[in-house]
């Protein structure tokens, strides 16, 4: 399964880059005003720099919502780097924009997708990666990972090349979830992820191992 971040704060895609596991970056219009980046020139400038941050996909999220705004920012946003994935809101439109970016060689990230009928209209449209929003099921009442196994059967069966991308990850134990429901990609914030390195066990070895060496000293 490989590993995304989910920001556009530039000090913690570094910090995530550091480990050696990053595999890209997800954002969207929310977390770039997060970081007080406003404005089209600014926002690609942004993009660009994660992309010279980090080898891997790099999602820059659309925010028009027809079919030939869409289009036209895609159109924009490949143009900033090659690994740029053109990030499409599951809509009518959005089918339509995505199965107009695959026809052209364009990468497509199909985002805030919440049912397996979503998820299939997505594959058939050719989209790169299908993005389950976990948590925000989680927050409804349902079970967010159980949508995970669901489309990794459908798609198994299928055949369908569309990698799931699990989204909208809350903690460590979402992320080993989605691994075992099959995931392909798990976007994340960084401390879900820093927080895989931690167990209690880890930190009592650590400690009698430094506290031994003090005797040879």
């Amino acid at each position: 399964m490989k590993f995304f971040i989910d920001t556009a704060n530039l000090a913690q895609i570094k910090e995530a880059n550091e480990l050696g596991i990053l595999d890209g970056v997800t954002t969207n219009p929310s977390l770039m005003a997060k970081e007080g980046i406003k404005g089209e020139a600014a926002v690609m400038q942004h993009y660009k720099t994660i992309c010279d941050m980090v080898d891997g996909d790099i999602s820059a999220e659309v925010i028009s919502t027809d079919f030939d705004g869409m289009i036209a920012e895609g159109k924009k946003l490949v143009q900033i780097h090659k690994n740029i994935v053109v990030k499409v809101p599951m809509i009518k439109d959005g089918i339509k924009a995505i199965k107009w970016f695959t026809d052209n060689g364009i990468r497509t990230n199909c985002t805030l997708v919440f049912s397996a009928g979503q998820a299939i209209l997505a594959a058939k449209a050719g989209a790169s990666y299908v993005s389950p929003f976990i948590g925000r099921i989680d927050d409804s009442g349902w079970d967010g990972m159980e949508l995970i196994h669901q489309l990794r059967q459908i798609y198994s069966i299928q055949g369908y090349k569309t990698e799931i991308l699990a989204a909208s990850i809350r903690n460590p134990n979402h992320i080993i979830k989605c691994a075992e429901a099959g995931a392909d990609v798990c976007t994340c914030p960084l401390d879900s992820i820093l927080g895989l390195l931690k167990h209690p066990l880890t930190d009592i070895g650590l400690a009698k191992f430094l506290e031994d060496a003090k005797k040879f000293a």
